[in-house]
């Protein structure tokens, strides 16, 4: 019995989808802006963040439902732990991405741009409150 528990905890880690968080940025070379004026890498700023943000939102939610099926899985059903796991294509674009960021980043500082102000990111929404009791 302590192997199977075992087998599926590490089933379930391994399939989990990753929090956007923990995704380490994938390097994109400055160069690739290096011919954009100001308008352009500040346009191209707004695009790949409002993509990034977009994708980080599906990777954080597909995250907190790999980890609610494992804590089921591992009381009632085992085998549900085995339909886990976000897309690791969309995580590998979520790195590219954020690549991308710094270079569009590092190349408007080295032009002297003036920088985007931040995309404001959705608050999470509140927990639903407990009903009062009677």
């Amino acid at each position: 019995m302590k192997t199977w528990i075992s087998l599926l905890a590490v089933a379930g880690l391994v399939g989990c989808s990753t929090a956007s968080k923990n995704i380490s940025a994938a390097y994109v070379s400055p160069l690739t802006y290096q011919s954009y004026d100001c308008d352009q890498l500040t346009a191209e700023a707004t695009r790949v963040t409002a993509r990034a943000n977009q994708l980080a939102g599906r990777l954080d939610e597909a995250a907190a439902n790999d980890k609610a099926i494992v804590g089921v899985s591992m009381l009632l059903f085992w085998p549900a732990a085995f339909a886990l796991g976000g897309t690791k294509e969309q995580e590998a674009e979520f790195a590219r991405l954020k690549g991308e960021r710094d270079a569009i980043e590092q190349t408007m500082i080295q032009k002297k741009c003036a920088m985007p102000a931040p995309a404001a990111t959705p608050a999470p929404a509140p927990a639903p409150a407990a009903a009062p009791k009677q």
